[in-house]
């Protein structure tokens, strides 16, 4: 199995897209972390003199691969510097800096970028393929057999620089899926992710555990992708493109909860998909409508190989 080298800073996100890529292209991926030092974490990664001095030791004296994957900003600008003859550099979102600098870009719609060398997906990329999700689910399925049907799934973020989950906004949204519960008589399980602050946490379990709810506590394996492979329902904040995008993957309807803040790319990303029936609002009631997956995961990376020639 040929070899992708990707870069990254340690972002779920980010790890996430560059190795569903590479995977969905049959690449076998070594992935390492950017970790940047003072006084270069001070500095944006555009100002970085070399960003290959951002890599761990090991990182820099393994002769690359004939293909290289950068994602986000700091990401990209290691796989543009690594770029060479019979090198060839991908980067994953918007890079940031000239399109020149790479031999392919696969970039979401709301990233707003286009060109010849351009690949434009409706969704981020992502790891949850249905072999993987039916994997998870039969292993789980045992654990949320009792609960009752049908099953929502619940998909916590946390407060990042544009949206906020704070305590107050936590109580609102725990109340509502409680009612749901209490008037459409469903099963709920939820999961919280990295950003998901404990006390927030804290909120929705005293609210929905003693309905039955099965909240996951951190300990042992996630069950994301159990939890994405069984739900008849998906309700996800709506501050993270990533776990957006795996939810819509799925077939199973996907209901946003709204966090206060604004971002412009964001905003765009759940517009487009609503515009196109995927998703809609959280209203406090279960919802069910007929979906199709969205998911250019794999077709990505099959151009990908067919214009690179790999």
């Amino acid at each position: 199995m040929r070899d992708a080298r990707i870069f990254c800073t340690n972002l779920a996100g980010l790890r996430a897209q560059a190795l569903g890529l590479a995977e969905a292209a049959g690449l076998q991926p070594d992935l390492h972390t950017v970790r940047p030092r003072a006084p270069w974490s001070w500095l944006p990664p555009s100002l970085w003199p070399d960003p290959r001095r951002m890599l761990p030791p090991e990182a820099t004296l393994i002769a690359p691969p004939g293909l290289v994957i950068g994602c986000g900003g700091a990401g990209c600008r290691v796989a543009a510097a690594m770029r060479a003859p019979g090198v060839r550099a991908v980067a994953v979102q918007h890079p940031r800096m000239p399109a020149t600098r790479f031999d392919l870009i696969v970039a979401a719609r709301h990233d707003g970028i286009t060109g010849p060398n351009v690949i434009v997906t409706r969704t981020a990329l992502h790891r949850a393929t249905p072999a993987r999700l039916a994997a998870h689910a039969a292993a789980w399925s045992p654990t949320f057999a009792a609960l009752p049907r049908p099953l929502v799934a619940v998909l916590l973020g946390g407060s990042n620089g544009r949206y906020r989950l704070s305590l107050a906004t936590a109580r609102r949204l725990a109340a509502q899926l409680a009612a749901m519960m209490d008037q459409d008589h469903v099963g709920l399980i939820l999961t919280p992710s990295r950003r998901t602050a404990p006390k927030v946490l804290a909120v929705f379990r005293e609210a929905l555990a003693p309905r039955g709810a099965w909240v996951w506590d951190g300990a042992g394996d996630n069950p994301y992708f159990a939890m994405l492979g069984l739900a008849d329902l998906i309700v996800v904040t709506a501050d993270s493109v990533s776990m957006v995008s795996e939810a819509v993957a799925t077939s199973a309807p996907v209901l946003l909860a709204r966090l206060p803040g604004k971002s412009a790319r964001i905003g765009a990303f759940m517009a487009a998909l609503a515009q196109d029936g995927r998703v809609r609002d959280f209203a406090g009631r279960f919802e069910h409508w007929d979906v199709t997956p969205v998911d250019d995961t794999a077709t990505a990376a099959a151009e990908m190989l067919h214009r690179l020639d790999l």
